[in-house]
C-alpha cells in the first residue's frame, strides 16, 4: 500500500533521526502528541483524529496478531477513530477489534463506527436484518453500544428509508447505537432522511462515500452540495484507489493476478501515471511519501472530516498519519488537478 519498500513485518520507526519538514504533521514529533489533534465528526458529538484506521483487511489479508500491531501502531500516534463492517471478512474483522479493545482497554477512547447491510446472514436494511445485525456486531466486538452506524445501501437496498429510520431510533433509545451514518445513498435519498429527521427520527450525520484523486465523479455534485448544505461529516473510503496512489504499483508486471491486482490495473494508464508522478513531486518537496499526499489531498477538501485507511503493516499506518497536518498549497492543488484531468 505505500511505497517505501520497507519489509511489512519491521516496526515503523516512530522517530526521525532527521531533522523533520516544517511541514510535517505533529504525530510524528513523539508517540502519543497527535492525541491532541481532534476535528469535530459533524453533529455526532464526537472528537475524532482526522484519519480513521479501517479493518477492512483485518482477518482477509492480515492475521490476528498483525492486526492488534497495526491497532497499537494507530493508537500510539494518536488515533481514536476505527471503522469496520459486519461483512468485512464475514465478521472476523469485527472479532479481532473485539479483542483488541478489550486487551488494551480502550473502547471508551475509541470512536467505533460499523457498516451493516451487507453480511449475509443478515443482509439489507429491512427492521428485523438490521436490529439482528446490530446486535451481531456488537457480540463479535464485545462491546454494548456502536458509536456511529453506518447503514450500507451501495447494492440498491429495498428497504423503505422511513422503516429503516425508525428501527435507528429504536436502536438509539436503546443505547446501542449513538449516531447514525450512511454509504451508498444518493442526495435525493439524504434530501429525504434530513426531512424524515424533522418528524423526530434520527439524523445521519456521517457519509462514507468512495473518494480520491482518481475517483471523484461519485462525490463531486449534487451529493458533495447535499453533505456540504446539511454540515454531514464526509469520511471517504478508498482514500488510496486500493493502494495505487502509495505509488508501490507502477506496472502492469508489478500487480499480481487477484482481486486487488485487479483494482490496481484499473489505474495503470497515462492518467494514473500522470497523478503518481505529481504525487510524487510534491512528495519530494514536502519530504513526505505519496500516501501522505494523497491523505493530505483529501483533507484538503473542505467537506472532508476523515479519511478512512486500511493497512497492511504498522508503516503503512504511519505513512498515512503524515499526511494530517500537511497543508497543500494551492499549486499543489492545481498540479494535482491538472494531472487527473
Amino acid at each position: 500500500m505505500s511505497g517505501s519498500g520497507v519489509d511489512e513485518t519491521a516496526q515503523p520507526p516512530l522517530r526521525r533521526s532527521r531533522q523533520p519538514h516544517p511541514s510535517a504533521p505533529v504525530t510524528l514529533q513523539g508517540p502519543g502528541l497527535g492525541s491532541h489533534v481532534r476535528v469535530p465528526l459533524g453533529e455526532t458529538g464526537f472528537d475524532v483524529f482526522p484519519l480513521f484506521l479501517g479493518g477492512g483487511e483485518f482477518g482477509w489479508n492480515v492475521d490476528a496478531q498483525a492486526s492488534h500491531e497495526i491497532l497499537d501502531t494507530y493508537v500510539e500516534l494518536g488515533g481514536n477513530a476505527i471503522h469496520t463492517a459486519d461483512s468485512y471478512a464475514a465478521g472476523r474483522s469485527e472479532h479481532i477489534i473485539g479483542a483488541w479493545m478489550r486487551s488494551r482497554g480502550t473502547r471508551d477512547d475509541t470512536v467505533l463506527t460499523v457498516r451493516v447491510g451487507r453480511h449475509p446472514d443478515n443482509p439489507g436494511l429491512g427492521a428485523v436484518n438490521l436490529v439482528r445485525a446490530v446486535e451481531a456486531s456488537l457480540s463479535r466486538l464485545g462491546t454494548d453500544r456502536i458509536d456511529v452506524l453506518s447503514l450500507d445501501a451501495a447494492r440498491g437496498d429495498s428497504a423503505v428509508l422511513e422503516d429503516t429510520l425508525a428501527t435507528c431510533e429504536w436502536l438509539v433509545e436503546s443505547g446501542k447505537v449513538r449516531a447514525i451514518g450512511a454509504y451508498g445513498y444518493s442526495a435525493s435519498q439524504l434530501v429525504e432522511a434530513r426531512i424524515l429527521s424533522s418528524a423526530g427520527y434520527p439524523r445521519v450525520t456521517v457519509l462514507d462515500v468512495p473518494y480520491n484523486v482518481l475517483r471523484r465523479d461519485e462525490f463531486d455534485g449534487d451529493l458533495r452540495l447535499i453533505a456540504s448544505a446539511q454540515g454531514i461529516a464526509v469520511t471517504p473510503s478508498h482514500p488510496l484507489a486500493h493502494g495505487f496512489l502509495a505509488g508501490e504499483t507502477r506496472t502492469r508486471g508489478q500487480q499480481t493476478s487477484s482481486v486487488r491486482g485487479s483494482q490496481l490495473a484499473a489505474h495503470l494508464n497515462r492518467r494514473g501515471s500522470r497523478v503518481l508522478r505529481a504525487l510524487d513531486a510534491i512528495g519530494v518537496e514536502l519530504g513526505i511519501p505519496d500516501a501522505a499526499v494523497a491523505v493530505a489531498w483529501l483533507l484538503a477538501q473542505k467537506v472532508v472530516t476523515a479519511p478512512i485507511v486500511n493497512a497492511f503493516a504498522p508503516r503503512h499506518v504511519v505513512e498515512c498519519m503524515r499526511g494530517v497536518g500537511v497543508r497543500l498549497s494551492r499549486a499543489h492543488l492545481s498540479e494535482v488537478a491538472r494531472a487527473a484531468e
